[in-house]
């Protein structure tokens, strides 16, 4: 049966996640496709920042513990920032006075916070983002709960599941997350193996799940999954998004939302 190079690439990446690196011709076997494709597939990756091409395969540089990120925030915060503005709008719109929320520590989550710290509304807001706790503080109407973790270099964003007992005393009513890609198979995926599993939990605590991504999010993938396409409830994104996304979305009953 023929694969789908977004599927493709998603293997790629979980071969490298159990051995580190591979070769070009030991990749195209086990894929079953040719070596020209093989090599497509990793110039992509290359260019996404999660694999490096060596002589004759490839090695995934995002395996070791010490990576602090594909791009630095300060960098992810100014890419496509007129999009995450406008989602994050229409993301703070959605909430209502007396909810328990979580945003995470993503730039998109920061563009949510800038606005919903504006607003009069009383909240319970639990954070893994410094830069996000930050913002929100200002509002005294807020109740802002940082959730503990490890911070590591290069991140504004704590990880691990240190702090998740918290998780266990709230009822949480939506979470609302960005992630560094969406894939159909896999949903939303990032790269930073370390938070993943806090976000994970965050997940699971939410009574609802909302996606902020902008259109260079969908069909984008990286290393592990934190919710499948079945767990999430609602993607706010922008007009820049593929209409045959939108659709496909919503068949997969998604509620999607275009800021």
């Amino acid at each position: 049966m023929k694969m789908f190079s977004e599927e493709r690439r998603k293997r790629i990446i979980d071969y490298l996640m159990k051995h580190n690196r591979a070769t070009v011709k030991e990749l195209a076997e086990i894929l079953n496709v040719s070596t020209v494709t093989l090599r497509s597939d990793l110039n992509y990756l290359e260019s996404e920042g999660l694999v490096q091409r060596t002589h004759g395969g490839a090695t995934l540089i995002e395996s070791r513990p010490d990576f602090p990120s594909m791009t630095s925030f300060s960098v992810r915060e100014k890419t496509n920032q007129a999009e995450k503005q406008a989602i994050g709008r229409v993301a703070a719109d959605m909430v209502n006075t007396g909810q328990c929320i979580i945003l995470d520590a993503s730039s998109t989550c920061l563009e949510m916070a800038r606005v919903l710290v504006t607003q009069q509304k009383r909240l319970t807001i639990l954070t893994n983002g410094i830069m996000t706790a930050m913002e929100l503080r200002e509002n005294p109407q807020f109740t802002v709960i940082l959730i503990g973790g490890i911070l590591r270099m290069g991140s504004v964003g704590l990880e691990g599941n240190l702090g998740t007992h918290i998780l266990n005393e709230l009822n949480v009513d939506i979470m609302f997350t960005s992630a560094r890609g969406f894939v159909y198979h896999d949903g939303l995926t990032d790269f930073n193996v370390y938070e993943v599993e806090l976000k994970k939990a965050m997940a699971a605590s939410a009574q609802k799940l909302v996606a902020l991504l902008d259109h260079s999010k969908l069909g984008r993938i990286s290393i592990a999954s934190f919710a499948a396409p079945e767990d999430i409830d609602t993607i706010i994104t922008d007009s820049g998004a593929a209409e045959e996304d939108i659709l496909k979305l919503r068949e997969l009953g998604i509620e999607v939302i275009v800021a």
